[in-house]
């Protein structure tokens, strides 16, 4: 079945592009009715995000948000099969591109869950002129794994390093000073974690980038990936590295904390500026403060 369904999926990257975005798009309405489990996620994230939108506000949202999960996944039959010509029309990288990918020591390419990471990531491969390593969560099926697998590594990639494998394999990559991408906006449960300010709502929030920052001597580019209008492809923007990241003193992490606050606040900003393209659909608030009730 797996296989069966890829095949049908490789036949949809010959179509126009601009043709398979409105696929995307009209998908994405078509599941909203339907996906019950998801919209009630989406709506009470952006219910304990934005309490100052109207229902109609956060519903509009979530309604564009589907859209956009939808495109992002038809999206990468494109970025995954497609020839580096045409991505290169689609997919714009702008900011300090050549410092982050090919300069000097250790860099850490904080990448964040807005819809189209899985571009940002396919765009960094295809510009650098070394191989990067990324973060990677197992699938569920062996083909689909496979297929993931395969896809995020056509273009410069020396290697994929599993969840499973926790920060031992991301620090080994930096310390060979090679760019790692990671997400680490998710929940992913407490350890490792601290609770931190996410729209004034306690986050699980991964420690995990300032300290491999501190621990590898690394700079942290912030990578943020924006769907464009009229099905044009994406902006990806590489940030100029994080100032003074992390908070040091006598080489150990003095404000583990701030550092978090200041990357959420970062986050925050992004979305501000496309909120439908944030991942709303996953449980950002899932894990809880010992004591506090459930959110969802």
């Amino acid at each position: 079945m797996t296989r069966i369904a890829l095949a049908l999926l490789w036949l949809l990257h010959f179509l126009p592009y601009r043709m398979l975005g409105r696929i995307g798009t009209a998908l994405g309405f078509l599941l909203w009715p339907l996906a019950r489990k998801r919209r009630a996620v989406a709506l009470r994230n952006l219910e304990l995000c934005f309490p100052q939108w109207s229902d109609a506000e956060r519903k509009r949202v979530a309604r564009e948000h589907f859209a956009c999960v939808s495109r992002a996944f038809l999206d990468r039959v494109v970025l995954w099969w497609a020839s580096p010509k045409q991505l290169k029309r689609i997919l714009h990288l702008q900011g300090p591109v050549d410092e982050a990918l090919n300069g000097d020591g250790a860099v850490l390419l904080m990448g964040l869950h807005f819809e189209g990471m899985d571009a940002a990531w396919t765009a960094l491969t295809l510009a650098t002129n070394r191989p990067l390593s990324g973060m990677y969560t197992p699938q569920k099926t062996k083909g689909l794994d496979r297929w993931v697998l395969a896809g995020r590594s056509r273009f410069h990639t020396e290697r994929i390093v599993s969840r499973r494998e926790g920060a031992g394999g991301m620090l080994r990559a930096l310390r060979r000073h090679t760019p790692f991408y990671t997400l680490p906006d998710m929940d992913f449960g407490a350890r490792h974690s601290r609770f931190i300010s996410f729209f004034g709502v306690p986050a699980a929030t991964l420690d995990v980038v300032p300290r491999l920052a501190a621990s590898s001597k690394a700079r942290v580019y912030p990578v943020v990936a924006r769907m464009l209008p009229d099905y044009a492809g994406y902006a990806i923007t590489v940030y100029p590295s994080l100032d003074n990241f992390p908070t040091l003193l006598d080489g150990r992490l003095a404000d583990i904390d701030g550092d978090l606050l200041r990357i959420n606040r970062f986050i925050e900003q992004r979305v501000m500026e496309m909120p439908e393209q944030y991942h709303w659909v996953h449980k950002r608030f899932k894990t809880r403060p010992p004591g506090a009730p459930s959110l969802y």
